[in-house]
């Protein structure tokens, strides 16, 4: 017998004649069903919270990535959403940089309806998509030596210490887990985290992660031949 599932999807998408060839494409398939669709904007997160949805569309628009740290902010207030990327450009750089952010669907300009259809139904059921030209690049950057792999923060002028503190920071932790992860005092784990984002110029704990991860992927993609 058929599953019942529907997928919950919230489309954001800056082109407005995308944005609406997507809610009509997606409203004819019975087991999606669109609860919300708008344009990048400073209120945009509130919107897709108080739609929880369980699968979140983004087109192609620099903005997904910009300082803003929208994914990131998405994926701290709703830890369960799925985010599918569509319109990409099979740019090796730009699917590291969308699976680093937690991007579980890469889809391509050319994909058709049934494939868009596919690759949500897919992510709803917690696997991840992505074209097959691109799946070698996570193969190739998993196996590089550990070596190969910079240190999160390396190449950013932070102690071994403050490398660790990232580390655990990408993992959400707070300071007081922090803390009794590496044996210190809770306002010693203050003062790094302090001392980090002064030193990279970050704003706060979302964007420190976020300059960090930016660094090793440029690093990592250095060494993709």
């Amino acid at each position: 017998m058929a599953s019942k599932y529907t997928a919950e999807v919230f489309l954001l998408a800056e082109n407005r004649l995308l944005r609406e060839a997507l809610v009509r494409l997606l409203a004819k398939k019975g087991d999606i069903h669109v609860v919300g669709a708008s344009s990048y904007s400073p209120s945009v997160l509130d919107e897709i919270v108080s739609k929880v949805p369980g699968i979140l569309v983004l087109d192609s628009s620099g903005l997904a990535f910009s300082n803003a740290n929208l994914v990131s902010s998405i994926r701290a207030a709703l830890p369960d959403v799925r985010t599918v990327m569509v319109d990409m450009d099979p740019d090796e750089s730009a699917f590291l940089k969308a699976v680093r952010e937690g991007v579980v669907g890469y889809v391509l300009k050319d994909a058709s309806a049934v494939e868009l259809g596919a690759a949500i139904r897919a992510v709803a059921a917690g696997e991840a998509v992505c074209p097959r030209s691109l799946s070698m690049v996570l193969f190739r950057v998993v196996s590089q030596p550990a070596c190969v792999s910079p240190a999160w923060g390396s190449d950013l002028g932070l102690s071994r210490r403050e490398q660790q503190l990232v580390e655990l920071l990408r993992e959400r932790l707070t300071n007081k887990e922090i803390a009794a992860q590496l044996n210190l005092s809770e306002q010693t784990v203050k003062n790094h985290v302090h001392n980090i984002l002064r030193k990279i110029g970050a704003t706060d704990r979302v964007d420190v992660v976020k300059l960090c991860e930016d660094e090793r992927l440029r690093n990592g993609t250095d060494h993709l031949a």
